[in-house]
C-alpha cells in the first residue's frame, strides 16, 4: 500500500541513552529518514518523547522527585529538544513546526477543530509538525497515558495512512522478550487476544509499557488505520518498514476494514 499520511511515534527509551541523557545521533538518523519520506510527498508528523531526557542533561542537579521539577526539566528540555529538531530538518530544506498539546484539546470539539486546522495547513504548506504533550500545564486528570495514545488521538484527528510506533525491542514478542525462545508476533489480528504475551513492566525512561502499546494500537486498527511497532535503535528502520517491509522485523497490526 502506498501511504500518503504518516504519523511516527518515537518513545523516550529511543532518544535516550543509558545514562538518561538525550541521543543526538538517534535523533539525527530519525530526522535523516523522515526527510527521505518528505521527498518522496508523503505527508509526516512527528509525535516525540525526549523532553524530560533533554532538560535532565541541563540542569543535572535538579531532583527528579517532585512534580515541580519534572515539570522544569520539561520546560528547559523541550526548548531543546526542538532546537535539536529544527536544525536537522533545516539541513534538508524542510521547516518544522512544534504542537505542545494537552488531552483537553482532543475532548473539546471547538479545540481540537482549532489544532486540526493548525495542522492540516502546516502539512499544506510543507511543514513537518512536531507533537509533545505540554508538560508543563497538564494535570494529572488531564494528561494523556503516554505518548502511545497522543499519537493515536492525532492519527484519528488527521486521518492518518498509517501509524509507526518506534521503541527499544523488535515488536511485540510471544512472550518474555528476554527467554532465548521469544518470537515476534509479525501480524496481529483484531479477533485475537493476545494478552498472554504481554508484560506489564514499563519503561524506565517513559509513561508507557508494550502493553500500552498494544490496547492503543488495537484501538487504532479497530479504526482502520494500520500501526506498525518496531525498533527504533535500528538504522533506518523507518525507510525499511516502508519500502523493504518484507526483510524487516516488526509487529504490523492488521486493520479493520474501513
Amino acid at each position: 500500500m502506498n501511504y500518503k499520511r504518516i504519523v511516527v511515534k518515537v518513545g523516550s527509551n529511543v532518544l535516550s541513552k543509558k545514562d538518561g541523557n538525550l541521543d543526538i545521533t538517534r535523533m539525527s538518523a530519525i530526522v535523516d529518514q523522515l526527510a527521505e519520506l518528505h521527498a518522496k510527498g508523503m505527508e509526516v508528523m512527528l509525535v516525540t518523547s525526549g523532553a524530560v531526557a533533554a532538560g535532565r542533561a541541563e540542569l543535572s542537579n535538579i531532583d527528579m522527585d517532585s512534580v515541580q521539577n519534572k515539570q522544569l526539566q520539561a520546560a528547559v528540555g523541550q526548548a531543546k529538544l526542538i532546537e535539536h529538531y529544527y536544525r536537522f530538518f533545516k539541513e534538508y530544506g524542510i521547516v518544522s513546526g512544534q504542537i505542545l498539546t494537552t488531552k483537553e484539546n482532543f475532548e473539546q470539539p471547538e479545540l481540537m477543530a482549532n489544532q486540526k486546522r493548525c495542522m492540516d495547513t502546516m502539512l499544506a504548506s510543507g511543514v513537518i509538525p512536531v507533537i509533545n504533550e505540554n508538560d508543563v500545564v497538564a494535570i494529572k486528570e488531564l494528561m494523556f497515558t503516554d505518548n502511545d495514545e497522543l499519537s493515536v488521538l492525532v492519527s484519528e484527528m488527521m486521518n492518518a495512512d498509517l501509524l509507526i510506533i518506534l521503541t527499544n525491542v523488535d515488536g511485540i514478542y510471544d512472550k518474555d522478550p528476554g527467554l532465548a525462545d521469544a518470537r515476534v508476533i509479525t501480524e496481529i489480528n483484531l479477533e485475537q487476544d493476545y494478552s498472554d504475551c504481554i508484560s506489564e513492566i514499563r519503561s524506565t525512561l517513559g509513561r508507557g509499557g508494550m502493553q500500552s502499546k498494544m490496547v492503543n494500537a488495537r484501538h487504532l486498527a479497530q479504526q482502520g488505520i494500520p500501526v506498525y511497532i518496531a525498533n527504533g535503535k535500528k538504522e533506518n528502520i523507518i525507510t525499511n518498514l516502508l519500502f523493504n517491509a518484507e526483510n524487516t522485523l516488526f509487529t504490523k497490526f492488521l486493520p479493520k476494514t474501513k
